[in-house]
């Protein structure tokens, strides 16, 4: 009992060590909006605005750094039926669960088709060709998936939105 308790102390002590010498985390923005005061700052003051998303994500190992911003004016302007397949292609459950199987590290066709509820293997093809097709999915090789890095943010926000 005594040497147990002599390792655990040890080990505490260790972890103390490592907490001290670890560097402190930054402090947090000041304000409610942080990010949108920073946005109004660089917008000129004639104009209607603009939309900005941010992220900074870790998942499946991987970490992905995304920014991306456009003027309203620009977004009103521009023809939004272009965007009716990419965002179809995320209107169904089955292709929304996929695409979080595959951001989460379950990237191969195999993996993929032990999931019951993703259907058949017929149907499970055809989802990811969907998702694939509409740039939500990028072949990785040997059946093998992966969300590209600049749709990863987008999707999160996208998810975020519909979420609210």
């Amino acid at each position: 009992m005594e040497d147990r308790l002599t390792a655990l102390e040890a080990q505490v002590a260790a972890l103390s060590e490592r907490l001290a010498a670890a560097p402190p985390p930054p402090p947090a923005p000041e304000g409610t909006f942080w990010a949108l005061d920073g946005l109004k700052q660089r917008l000129p003051s004639e104009g209607s605005g603009a939309v900005l998303y941010t992220g900074t994500v870790r998942v499946a190992g991987q970490h992905y750094d995304w920014q991306y911003g456009r003027t309203v004016d620009d977004l009103l302007a521009a023809d939004w039926t272009e965007l009716a397949s990419t965002l179809s292609a995320l209107a169904h459950p089955v292709r929304l669960r996929l695409l979080r199987e595959i951001l989460g590290g379950r990237q191969s066709t195999s993996e993929l088709a032990e999931i019951e509820e993703l259907g058949t293997t017929g149907q499970l093809h055809h989802h990811l060709r969907q998702i694939t097709a509409a740039g939500w999915l990028r072949s990785a090789g040997r059946g093998r998936y992966a969300v590209p890095a600049e749709r990863v943010v987008p999707l999160l926000a996208i998810l975020t939105a519909a979420g609210r």
